[in-house]
């Protein structure tokens, strides 16, 4: 094998090496288009908004490889919608280029409902749209801090902060219209269960501010024994009050005895209507 080249002069060594080395080097570069696909080029296609078996099926024929990206959520597309693409549409690549796709969930993700209650209007309208719910119909009952959430509703039913809900859902919230114009006479609820007056004042646009004292076990079962603003004032007329006031009461266990006074304004406690 070695004799062909000590055979040889090295002069016709060294002219044989560089022809064979230019050999080498035209044979690469003319080949170098087919190893590159040079010329051979494609549109992508718009595949955007279409389902993920049309965007497959368009893509498998024109021969593109197919890489499912990531997946998100949008209620407004149809479930595995292709949402987004990568390369986008009409960009110009080689054969066999793999396109990236983003596919919309065939279900709704669980996230848990956010607080609401005591935010303003505007703040709730926000957290709503971070955490992908929609705002639905708003509605409003009296009470002193106007324009505030007092309840979150979930088809109708309250939902407490934490429980599960799809994405997109709507949501309706309860607001506060403020201390209303017009007055009525102080409920009294000297006697009452905390459950009874919670009813009867709900009924009439007013709510509860301070209950004293505050950990009387079953408290819904306990009795009011004392209210301000009272029934009554010093003159032996009705005490007034606006929807949307709240009503400080004093709650026991056993059920009380009513007095001459017990309606009357406390000299210790001014009403705070």
């Amino acid at each position: 094998m070695f004799q062909f080249i000590t055979k040889r002069p090295l002069w016709a060594n060294i002219l044989f090496a560089i022809v064979l080395l230019f050999l080498l080097l035209f044979l690469f570069l003319t080949s170098l288009d087919w190893l590159t696909h040079h010329g051979k080029i494609l549109r992508i296609p718009q595949v955007t908004g279409k389902t993920l078996a049309e965007a497959t099926k368009e893509l498998d024929k024109q021969g593109f490889d197919i890489v499912i990206q990531d997946s998100v959520y949008v209620d407004t597309l149809p479930p595995l919608a292709v949402t987004k693409q990568f390369p986008e549409a009409d960009a110009v690549v080689k054969e066999n280029r793999k396109v990236y796709l983003t596919v919309n969930r065939a279900e709704a993700p669980m996230i848990n409902m956010p607080q609401l209650v005591g935010q303003s209007f505007r703040s709730a309208a926000i957290v709503l749209k971070q955490f992908g719910l929609k705002l639905g119909d708003t509605s409003y009952v009296p009470d002193f801090a106007k324009n505030s959430v007092k309840n979150q509703l979930y088809k109708d039913q309250e939902i407490p902060f934490g429980t599960k809900v799809p994405m997109g859902a709507t949501i309706d919230l309860v607001l506060s219209s403020g201390i209303s114009d017009a007055d009525m006479p102080v409920p009294d609820l000297f006697g009452m269960t905390l459950g009874d007056a919670k009813v009867l004042l709900e009924g009439n646009g007013l709510s509860f501010g301070a209950i004293n004292p505050p950990n009387v076990k079953d408290s819904l079962s306990a009795y009011i024994y004392k209210q301000i603003p009272a029934r009554m004032g010093y003159d032996n007329k009705l005490n007034r009050i606006h929807q949307g006031q709240l009503m400080d009461i004093w709650i026991q266990t056993e059920k009380p005895l009513r007095s001459d006074t017990t309606n009357k304004s406390p000299d210790s406690a001014p009403n705070n209507y």
